[in-house]
């Protein structure tokens, strides 16, 4: 019986292959002339040099845009970010294709440096499709906007004969690879940081299956509080109250509610959140919230992930009790209240510049506007604390322990906790210096310019005039004297077992 060979074709046959189509197409495309093209590409080509054109368009999303638009720029920034990375000091030097041959390529269209690194892959096609996947992700009406800037980018490679039509493929491929990954790696923060406490539970808290004598004020001007869940809370929560509202009028609409509900519900960032307590504390009922700001801070700490979690626990009457921080300004003052932070120093002086100019310009710049301000120009302050004259770049209190180091950690595991998390920047010497040499510290650590230790109350004293505070995201003017100290298990919180 004859023996029937079978032919298989080897790696290097298919290599061969791809070699070859890759050639007939970037000949193609060097043999095919495009009205104006021959000045347009090219230029898209350079203006990506270094990642200049996508560090321009997160700056101008910056600052055009919403907060979520803001945070989808950021996205962008990061990703291009890995996948340069990882196509520079990994995959080119592990590949080292050569550059094609210009034969072909008119000399109008070729760059008049040639580029040193080797072929594959294309780093400018990473680089435009990390940026767009990253923003993309987050915004997909900027997505389609930036979609055909870094198709363009991406093609001028191969037009300008920098890189084989597969080098921009497994580019592209590579850099969309990478938005995904930050995208991946941001949510797998935030849901790390989504991990109930150990908060004391609260027996009493009604149930209300339907959301019968919930009032649920919004603030509309909040973060992302139009699309944080209120058709959930509609569907799930049927017969609760929805009050929309502008900041201006927010604290009135919230002590109005809470003075006829059986449950205040609240919709908003942290500084609103903020005012919903004060309104639930002082007429004794208790709080749903449902997250709907730009960072939610106390939501994460709490362990709220959504919307859904919080119309879980109000339906089945799940709650927990939480201490709640409290200043209170001289013998006759009225008291104010933090759920995550109080602080003098830098840190305010930080926000008030921020508010000011973040209309105007932006969120993103307003920030960077802000810390150069303060680095350049402020002054440690002068005050007395616990009975002794201090100098301090920052004074930081926390409602419960904060991890990490650094004078303005972010992470609790409790919000029942009952003590204050004290920490102060010393004065002398420059801001920039002394904070930066504080986020390197440790709260336990022996530091000549940062310390930390827990306490039930402190009293601060001899606050010089015009001294701003800031408590929870908002700020204010501090009096001349006040007393920080705790409330334990003040509140009582909806949040599902």
């Amino acid at each position: 019986m004859a023996k029937r060979t079978v032919h298989t074709e080897s790696p290097l046959t298919w290599h061969g292959a791809v070699a070859h189509w890759d050639r007939r197409l970037f000949d193609a495309v060097a043999r095919r002339h495009w009205h104006g093209a021959d000045r347009l590409l090219p230029g898209i080509g350079r203006a990506a040099n270094h990642g200049l054109l996508w560090g321009g368009a997160a700056a101008a999303i910056a600052v055009v845009g919403s907060p979520r638009a803001r945070k989808a720029a950021v996205r962008g920034a990061a990703s291009l970010a890995l996948a340069s990375t990882a196509v520079n000091t990994v995959v080119k030097w592990s590949v080292r294709r050569p550059r094609p041959l210009l034969e072909g390529v008119p000399a109008v269209r070729q760059a008049a440096t040639p580029p040193r690194t080797t072929s594959f892959p294309s780093g400018h096609s990473a680089s435009a499709f990390a940026f767009t996947a990253g923003v993309a992700l987050e915004s997909p009406g900027w997505g389609a906007v930036l979609a055909p800037v870094a198709a363009s980018v991406a093609f001028s490679r191969v037009y300008t004969g920098m890189h084989y039509p597969s080098d921009v493929v497994a580019g592209a491929a590579l850099g969309v690879a990478a938005g995904v990954v930050v995208r991946n790696l941001a949510r797998g923060a935030q849901e790390a940081r989504v991990v109930p406490g150990g908060e004391r539970p609260a027996a009493g808290a009604p149930a209300l299956p339907d959301g019968e004598g919930l009032t649920v004020v919004v603030n509309t001007g909040s973060g992302t509080a139009t699309d944080a869940g209120l058709d959930l809370l509609r569907s799930r929560l049927p017969k609760a109250e929805v009050i929309r509202c502008e900041g201006g009028d927010l604290p009135a609409e919230l002590a109005a509610a809470a003075s006829r509900a059986t449950v205040l519900g609240v919709c908003g960032g942290d500084g609103t959140i903020n005012a919903a307590a004060t309104a639930a504390l002082r007429a004794g009922v208790p709080l749903a919230v449902f997250p709907g700001g730009t960072l939610n801070h106390f939501a994460l700490d709490l362990g709220l992930a959504g919307a859904e979690d919080t119309c879980r626990a109000v339906a089945a009457g799940q709650a927990v009790h939480i201490a709640v921080g409290r200043f209170t300004p001289g013998p006759q003052g009225e008291a104010g209240y933090f759920l995550n932070n109080f602080s003098i120093g830098a840190y305010p002086e930080l926000l008030r510049h921020r508010l000011h100019w973040g209309p105007r310009i932006g969120g993103g710049p307003a920030a960077l506007l802000a810390a150069w301000k303060v680095l350049r120009a402020e002054r440690p302050v002068r005050l007395r604390l616990a009975g002794r004259r201090r100098s301090v770049w920052l004074l930081f209190a926390g409602n419960g322990t904060y991890h990490g180091t650094g004078p303005t950690p972010r992470r609790r595991d409790s919000l029942g906790e009952g003590l204050l998390d004290v920490r102060l920047v010393h004065g002398g010497g420059r801001p920039g210096p002394r904070l930066l040499a504080a986020a390197f510290t440790g709260p336990l650590s022996r530091s000549p310019v940062h310390v930390a230790t827990r306490l039930r109350s402190l009293r601060i004293g001899e606050i010089p005039a015009g001294t701003p505070l800031a408590y929870d995201g908002e700020y204010a003017k501090a009096p001349s004297d006040l007393v920080l100290d705790e409330l334990p298990n003040a509140l009582t919180v909806y949040r599902p077992r």
